[in-house]
């Protein structure tokens, strides 16, 4: 039986150092309930309590902003719309391939 309390015990303080941490870490923009700082005072005033309050009221775990997530190039339509037509992306490859041919012709004369 005393085995099972000291299992207990350093659980409860594993959970209890994590929820700590968790506190110090999080974006103060997602903490709900008392301001960041408050919520350090009781986790380490009030250890199971304060873990339990955390968990469930105190740390907001849902993205709000959902405008700043980030895409991929070719599903943003501002970046589609900046690449031109189809005409014109031919028009500069073959301009950007030219001038690697000047290129190429330069470094081979030199020599």
């Amino acid at each position: 039986m005393p085995r099972l309390y000291i299992v207990g015990f350093l659980v409860i303080l594993a959970v209890w150092v994590y929820t700590i941490i968790d506190v110090i870490l999080a974006n103060p923009r997602r903490v709900r309930g008392l301001p960041k700082a408050l919520w350090i005072v009781v986790a380490v005033l009030l250890p199971v309590v304060a873990t339990i309050l955390w968990f469930t009221i105190g740390k907001d775990r849902q993205k709000r902003d959902k405008t700043t997530r980030q895409t991929a190039p070719d599903d943003d339509p501002e970046f589609l719309r900046k690449l031109g037509s189809e005409k014109e992306q031919e028009e500069r490859i073959k301009r950007l391939e030219q001038e690697l041919a000047d290129l190429d012709d330069d470094s081979t004369t030199k020599d």
